[in-house]
């Protein structure tokens, strides 16, 4: 038998060298195969954490006692008068230019209308001479009549024929026939003579109120024709010590706007506010914007309100403080009718249908089916159904067992 061989130190430190390269190889692969492990489940969790949507949650509110709605609105005269020319001439005075303040019936302008003082020239004369027709008829008349009852009694004794008797009959009906028509003809040239006359009140143009010149159209030498309505007005004038406002109110608000209503007028260049109040609607919503006009009063005692102005008119409307608001970026709008998609307490979506009030622009008042403890997705997603899980955004991750369910 041959004695056992006694490794040489260099043999010794060639085994342990190859032991401790297998042995960092071993802790090598190992360390390897931990951390892709655990890059395997923290990509796992990655995306179940994707696979739940991440939300931003809102909650309804109580609405103010009195909500403020301002609206644009036009300033118009209380009264506002076009004057045109009815009589036909030239202009030979202006006496008020804009801006003058006039009282009823003082004369604007003056009108030379020489065709129409000739008309009326003529008229009168005519007048006068069917005047003389009517007394040429009316003694005619009166004869026949006399000579007829003086011819009637003379048959009747036998001293005159009936033929002498039927003429001066027919005669004298003739002639009041003939009188009648005189005085007919006499009645119609005194209405051309009233309205030639009528017409030539209008070589003055006249206020026809008590007010303000808000435009001239007219200057000396102007040759003006009568009706001539399709033209500029000669003048304007506007009774401004109150003012009309007229406002075009959204379908929604129609309801409030009772006569008597208060609202202020904010006039851009001006740093006080005024006063108004609703007189009347229109009773009546344009289709294509859904909106009713509104008439509102302001007392103008002072002119500082002008026709055609801008305004900016603040209502303050009562509301039912019991009345709860949601922004309208949580209205899901499905087949089955508005919807908001709450979140529960274990991260579920449930799907609630809402009755909707009055839309205020970013909110919307809600009648039935939101609560002020309920947790609302503020712009929910179309694909959101009863039962999904979502994150909420701000809080804590879900565990992977919620998320996974």
């Amino acid at each position: 038998m041959d004695p056992v061989e006694t490794p040489t130190p260099s043999k010794r430190k060639v085994v342990v060298l190859l032991l401790g390269v297998a042995a960092g190889a071993a802790a090598l692969a190992y360390t390897g195969i931990a951390n892709r492990a655990k890059g395997m489940q923290e990509i796992e969790a990655w995306t179940e954490r994707q696979a739940v949507p991440t939300v931003r949650v809102v909650q309804a509110k109580r609405g103010p006692r009195d909500q403020e709605l301002s609206l644009p609105g036009t300033l118009n005269a209380y009264y506002t008068g076009s004057l045109y020319a009815r009589a036909s001439g030239y202009v030979t005075a202006w006496h008020k230019d804009i801006g003058a303040r006039v009282r009823k019936d003082e004369v604007l302008a003056d009108i030379s209308a020489p065709d129409l003082d000739q008309q009326l020239s003529e008229a009168r004369a005519n007048l006068v001479q069917l005047q003389a027709a009517v007394q040429q008829a009316q003694a005619n008349a009166d004869l026949s009549d006399a000579t007829n009852k003086r011819t009637a009694r003379l048959v009747t004794q036998g001293w005159s024929s009936e033929e002498r008797g039927d003429t001066d009959r027919f005669t004298a009906a003739s002639r009041a026939a003939a009188l009648s028509v005189a005085k007919a003809n006499l009645v119609v040239q005194q209405a051309v003579v009233s309205r030639l006359e009528e017409l030539t009140r209008f070589k003055q143009i006249k206020a026809p109120f008590d007010g303000i010149v808000t435009a001239r159209a007219v200057d000396i030498g102007d040759l003006l024709t009568a009706g001539g309505t399709s033209g500029r007005p000669l003048y304007r004038v506007s009774d401004i010590h109150r003012m009309r406002v007229y406002v075009n109110v959204p379908q929604g608000f129609l309801a409030v706007m009772k006569p008597g209503l208060k609202a202020s007028l904010h006039v851009p260049g001006q740093d006080s506010p005024f006063s108004a109040e609703v007189t009347s609607t229109a009773n009546a919503v344009a289709e294509d914007s859904r909106k009713g006009l509104v008439e509102l009063q302001a007392d103008n005692p002072d002119g500082a309100l002008w026709p055609g102005a801008f305004v900016e008119v603040h209502f303050q409307i009562p509301s039912n403080p019991d009345t709860l608001r949601i922004p309208t970026t949580a209205l899901l709008f499905t087949k089955n009718g508005t919807q908001v998609a709450e979140v529960q307490d274990d991260h579920r979506v449930a799907l609630r249908k809402v009755k909707l009030g009055r839309n205020l622009g970013n909110d919307v008042e809600i009648q039935g089916g939101v609560t002020l403890a309920q947790r609302l997705i503020d712009n929910p997603q179309e694909f959101l159904s009863s039962g999904d899980v979502v994150q909420v955004a701000g809080e804590a991750a879900l565990p992977r067992t919620a998320s996974a369910e």
